[in-house]
């Protein structure tokens, strides 16, 4: 190799740590002492430390030696609302083993790694890593970096799949009984006998179509939990997804005897929501009502405006049935997994005891809410309350 080549490498070696240690410096809020002759003065901002932990994409937050907060990125004030630069973490860091292990990471100058839960608003779960950040040849660290991880739709998935197999295994275990109890009648005595062989399979059908029907349900539920904590950004409006599913209904409504009535308010109602999520919520509101309000032979929907208790505008979607009614007691109960007001009617309507939890957790996902009024005899309203979308242009789903 040449001279030439032999210097240029000596000082790509000797310019790489010179030019990390200028930046440690600068990222600590200290200048440079000198730079290299060849080499030009490496501005501070460059390196900031808030440049630095703006530009990752997790939750990240910068701590100086006695737990002030140096600088935080989006995600981080996302965490935790609290969080003031220039003000201790610990504030607002209010988790004792997130606190505990700041206090052991500043003292022992070691990484420290601990797993938190919180539930509030939503239940999130997070890996936080701690770690001291001590420039080249210093003894104590300048600052600590906290990062977090989220863990929450690993957390999900799990729950998801033991509430899966629970649910799964007690409400399959009724259809699965009856079939295996038909096939073997068919197998043995009723082998020739064609009369009960036919009235045997309507009944299996039906049993293997509830089965259908709980499954799908599940994995339906199981999806919105899923994504509990992710809150949908595209804008939709409600009155097509509401005449989307009063028209598809019609079959079962004309079976029923019922008209459906579809009333939508003048001005626009749009929220930041997941079209198919809330398809499948107003189907189950309108569908219980076509089905246990059927005695009353109409079924109103009501699109408005109204207000919550904060006197912030919202969505209103109202469904309202003439039927019997549901008892007082029961009402609290409804958006239960697997509660029935009647086990007997539900199953004989093709109810899986689902459809509420189903609709509940929609709404949780959306913002949003579900209130229930209802008085035996003459009739239950279910009403659905979103958020509107920020009044701002973008680009609207229809």
């Amino acid at each position: 190799m040449s001279e030439d080549g032999q210097s240029g490498a000596r000082g790509n070696g000797q310019n790489g740590p010179g030019r990390l240690r200028a930046a440690w410096r600068a990222l600590a809020g200290h200048q440079p002492a000198s730079s290299p002759p060849s080499q030009p003065p490496t501005p501070p901002s460059e390196f900031s430390v808030e440049t630095l932990i703006g530009a990752l994409p997790i939750p990240a937050i910068a701590l100086d030696r006695q737990g002030r907060v140096l600088a935080l990125n989006a995600p981080a004030s996302a965490i935790a609302p609290a969080l003031r630069r220039g003000e201790p973490a610990l504030i607002a860091l209010r988790v004792p083993e997130l606190v505990d292990a700041i206090r052991r990471a500043a003292s022992s100058g070691e990484r420290q790694q601990v797993e938190i839960f919180e539930r509030v608003p939503l239940d999130r779960w997070f890996e936080v890593s701690v770690t001291p950040v001590v420039p080249a040849g210093g003894a104590h660290a300048d600052l600590l970096l906290m990062t977090f991880n989220d863990l929450t739709p690993l957390h999900r998935v799990e729950e998801m799949r033991a509430d899966f197999i629970a649910n799964a295994s007690h409400e399959l275990r009724t259809p699965l009984a009856a079939l295996l109890g038909f096939i073997e009648t068919l197998q043995g005595p009723a082998r020739e006998d064609t009369a009960v062989r036919e009235k045997f399979l309507v009944i299996m059908q039906a049993q293997a179509s509830r089965m259908a029907r709980l499954i799908d349900d599940l994995l339906s539920l199981s999806r919105i939990e899923l994504n509990a904590h992710l809150r949908p950004d595209t804008p939709v409006e409600l009155a097509p997804i509401v005449r989307q599913v009063a028209d598809g209904l019609q079959m079962l409504a004309r079976d029923r005897g019922v008209e459906i009535k579809v009333t939508v308010a003048a001005n626009s109602l749009e929220v930041l929501g997941d079209r198919d999520e809330l398809i499948r919520a107003f189907e189950n509101l309108v569908e219980n009502a076509l089905k246990y309000g059927a005695g009353g032979k109409r079924v109103d929907i009501v699109l408005r405006h109204g207000e919550t208790l904060s006197g912030e505008l919202e969505a209103q979607v109202e469904v309202r049935d003439y039927g019997p009614g549901i008892a007082p007691e029961h009402l609290p109960r409804l958006t239960e997994r697997f509660y029935r007001v009647d086990v007997v009617d539900s199953r004989a309507q093709g109810g899986t005891g689902l459809g509420l939890a189903l609709v509940k957790h929609v709404l949780n996902r959306h913002g949003g809410r579900l209130t229930i009024e209802s008085t035996p005899g003459t009739g239950a309203s279910f009403t659905v309350h979103l958020p509107l979308a920020p009044a701002i242009p973008c680009k609207r789903e229809i």
